[in-house]
Formats: C-alpha cells, structure tokens, sequence
C-alpha cells in the first residue's frame, strides 16, 4: 500500500515552486507532450543537473511531478496547480506594478520573480479587481484564471505573415529586460500595428513599419518571439 498517497503533501517552498512554474512553461511551450528533460532545467535555472535531480526525486516524492529518468518529468495536477498559482501572482503583479505604480515593461520581472511567492490568495484578487480584472499581462502573456484555467494563446509569430499584412502586436514572448527596451525604443507595444514592409532573404532583417509612423528593422530571431494576430 502507498502510504505517501494517504498523506497529506509538504507545502512547496520556494524553490519547488520555482521548479514547478519553469516545468509548467517548458512543458507546456517547447516540449510538445515530451517530458521536460534534467538538461533543459538545469540550463533554465542555472544550477546543476545533479542538483536538477535531487529536487525532481523530492517533488516526484511529494507527487508534484511524474519523474522518469529517461522520459522526463511531467507536472501531476497538483504540480499544475501550484505552477498556475505562480504564473497568476506573477503576471498580476506585473500588470499592477506597471498600471498602478508606473513601472516599464523591462523592470517588471524581477521584482514579481521575488514577490510572487509572498501573496496571499486575497491580495492578488484585490489586486485584480482594482485593475479591472485583466486577461493578460503587460508583455501579453495571458493570466490564469484562480481555479488555474489558463487561455490558450491562437497566434502566429511575426516570421510567420507575409509581406503588406496589417496585424497587431499581442504577445512578447521571454524576452530580456534590455529586449523589451529596444522594443519600446522602436515604438513597439502591445496592440501597435506592424506592417512587413521588406525582408532579407535566408531569414535575414524584418523592414517593419510601426503604428503608420516608423520604419525599422527588425532582427530575425527577435521577431520569433513576437506574436501577433491579423486585424
């Protein structure tokens, strides 16, 4: 009999809860349904992949996560659970701190990567409600819902639309602090119009036109992470 199961779970500390939310991303956006492999955590989080292992064997204990050493590991319900807890204290935050107290986009992160894990669940639904309750941060990435419902994003890449296309900027995608504020030097913000005016050949430079106002190019692998939709 698994004795563990009739047990109640340790609360995760910060680090589980850090672990769980980078499982949660990289399951959810890079692996495609593959487990997330000790590799690619260890080179997320900056660590070890000996110390990666020693702290899947504790969530995988604790049944935060299903951990096969050659599969991968995957988040169990309860590990999602916790992620999406992450992810809404963090992306609140975030829209808070730039609505309400006048942050930039590219200052943001850090101070929610340190904060998320102090909110009660009351402060961050009176946070949301004082801001109207927003779907998405201010980088676009969509809030989930308290009962860890998230909305799943229906956009394409930049790279992906064809020339004289008019479309609107709605997601930035993990970019840096010194990204986001080349982005907003070049007038780009969410829902700013984008038009590809030209691009070099062998996935060269974007010509952008931004809002009916600016032309500027753009750099390839900086365009991936930009998601947009069609007006």
């Amino acid at each position: 009999m698994n004795t563990k199961a009739n047990q109640k779970r340790q609360t995760p500390s910060r680090a589980w809860e850090d672990y769980l939310k980078i499982i949660y991303k990289l399951e959810s956006s890079e692996n495609l349904g593959k487990g997330v492999q000790t590799k690619e955590l260890a080179q997320r989080l900056a660590v070890s992949q000996a110390s990666v292992t020693n702290m899947l064997k504790k969530l995988a204990e604790e049944q935060y996560i299903d951990y096969q050493p050659y599969y991968g590991v995957s988040l169990t319900e309860a590990g999602r659970l916790v992620a999406m807890k992450m992810l809404r204290n963090h992306r609140v935050l975030e829209t808070y701190l730039v609505a309400r107290l006048g942050y930039s986009w590219d200052e943001v992160d850090e101070e929610a990567e340190t904060l998320e894990h102090f909110l009660s669940d009351k402060l961050v639904e009176r946070m949301w409600h004082d801001l109207g309750q927003p779907t998405h941060d201010p980088h676009g990435s969509p809030i989930p819902s308290i009962d860890g419902q998230i909305e799943p994003v229906q956009l394409q890449s930049l790279t992906e639309i064809t020339l004289q296309t008019p479309v609107r900027l709605k997601w930035i995608k993990n970019r840096s602090p010194e990204e986001l504020r080349y982005l907003a030097s070049i007038g780009l913000h969410i829902n700013a119009q984008i038009v590809i005016k030209n691009q070099a050949p062998f996935q060269g430079p974007l010509l952008i036109e931004v809002d009916d106002q600016h032309f500027h190019a753009l750099d390839y692998r900086m365009a991936l992470a930009l998601f947009v939709e069609a007006e």
